[in-house]
């Protein structure tokens, strides 16, 4: 479906509206005015009323148009937006731009208007989640619910929702709960492949990048690759566009970690106290998780076995490729321990 199939002007007939609705299966139709602005939205209901009332198919839909339930933003999560669906009992919600122009729609299974990428994502989704047992003793830590989602589904949607529509989910532990509640990814308006280590030999954050020949298909466009068990809604489209603008060969997305030392450090020179800094906070770039991989790498991730991904970062900064660092601006949370687990929901 295309985003215009959604959309009526407002000049528009009872008839017009009517017929968007019966084509394309859908229960509402978005009215913009001459520069895609949002006027309001009527839904099937409304114009049935009408009918019965009296009106004519031919009347203006405008005395018809009510304001929306809701609209989302173009940078907001997919997962907020269906939960918002959800609690309003509605099946579409218009994407509303700064100039208050709708540039597209969220329905149940797609994103109508978001432009597909060429490029693949590789989810890791395959560890055992050893710190938060026994939670995780019958349930993948990419499993395990934030906000009445599974964190790795909220990863799904969020990449679907960001024009990603070819996602490979690498699974190794209780891999089977993974690919029954996923399958083909028809439902998240994808296509979800699966990448399977073999149980008790997994093959690390890297490894598994390998298995993608068993597949007989090579990316045309640089891969994303992420872990499994992260909550996070960065921007998609500006790590994609940072990587190509540096032109190296990998992108790193970093998030900030800061430490408040609990002590009184004392600065000297020559054994000479120049002066106290109380509990002073210091802060580092980390790794948050998250890459952009040119396709030429992949060749160069060995098959079966055991891979960190740093690995192959070491490998080409030793042959002097270049590979950039990203700053995430967007909320980033490593679900790794009970107290990470409990923050993101909110807990503490």
């Amino acid at each position: 479906m295309r985003l215009d199939d959604m959309l009526a002007g407002d000049g528009a007939s009872i008839r017009e509206c009517l017929t968007i609705i019966d084509t394309h299966d859908v229960g509402t139709v978005f009215v913009v005015d001459h520069a895609g602005r949002l006027s309001g939205v009527v839904g099937e209901r409304e114009i049935r009323r009408a009918l019965i009332s009296g009106a004519q198919p031919d009347d203006p839909v405008a005395g018809l148009v009510g304001s929306p339930s809701a609209t989302a933003r173009p940078e907001e999560g997919r997962a907020e937006v269906l939960d918002v669906m959800r609690a309003l009992g509605v099946g579409e919600i218009p994407i509303v731009d700064g100039d208050g122009r709708v540039v597209g729609v969220h329905v149940d299974t797609d994103v109508v208007g978001a432009e597909p990428l060429p490029h693949w994502a590789v989810v890791m989704a395959g560890g055992r989640g050893t710190r938060l047992a026994p939670l995780t003793d019958a349930v993948p830590k990419p499993m395990l619910p934030v906000a009445g989602r599974p964190i790795l589904e909220r990863i799904v949607l969020h990449l679907v929702g960001s024009g990603i529509r070819r996602i490979f989910l690498s699974v190794n532990y209780l891999g089977d709960i993974v690919e029954q509640y996923f399958g083909d990814g028809t439902a998240y308006g994808c296509t979800i492949d699966y990448l399977r280590e073999e149980p008790d030999r997994p093959l690390g954050t890297g490894g598994a990048l390998g298995l993608l020949d068993d597949l007989g298909e090579r990316p045309d466009a640089p891969v994303l690759l992420m872990n499994g068990d992260l909550v996070t809604g960065f921007s998609v489209a500006d790590l994609l566009a940072a990587h190509e603008a540096l032109g190296g060969v990998a992108t790193i997305a970093t998030a900030e970690y800061e430490h408040q030392i609990p002590f009184g450090v004392l600065e000297s020179d020559a054994g000479r106290l120049i002066r106290i800094v109380e509990k002073p906070r210091r802060s580092w770039a980390v790794n948050a998780g998250i890459y952009v991989l040119s396709p030429s790498l992949m060749a160069r991730v060995p098959r079966g076995k055991l891979f960190p991904i740093t690995r192959l970062f070491d490998d080409c900064l030793a042959s002097g490729e270049r590979i950039g660092l990203w700053p995430l601006r967007d909320s980033w949370q490593d679900i790794g321990r009970p107290d990470e687990l409990a923050h993101a929901r909110g807990q503490r």
